[in-house]
């Protein structure tokens, strides 16, 4: 599996994780650590402006969705 590969593999996972639970991962919970990782490693690499043309569109997708998200409350 390639890097692009396994970056796709990644961001559908998250953005699956987004579309079902309607919030973003938390930081308070290990088993979505990885997602919250990723995200933030990633947008990391997008300001720093090392990341790959094809992926900053998609990302940017990601980033609009986890805006409408922020801060929900998880009970409701």
């Amino acid at each position: 599996m390639t890097q692009d590969e396994r970056w796709l593999v990644r961001y559908q996972e998250v953005m699956g994780f987004l579309e079902e639970n309607h919030r973003n991962p938390s930081k308070h919970r290990i088993e979505e650590h990885d997602h919250l990782n990723w995200l933030k490693a990633n947008r990391k690499a997008m300001n720093a402006g090392k990341m790959k043309d094809e992926r900053v569109e998609k990302f940017g997708k990601l980033l609009e969705l986890t805006e409408q998200y922020r801060r929900k409350n998880q009970y409701e």
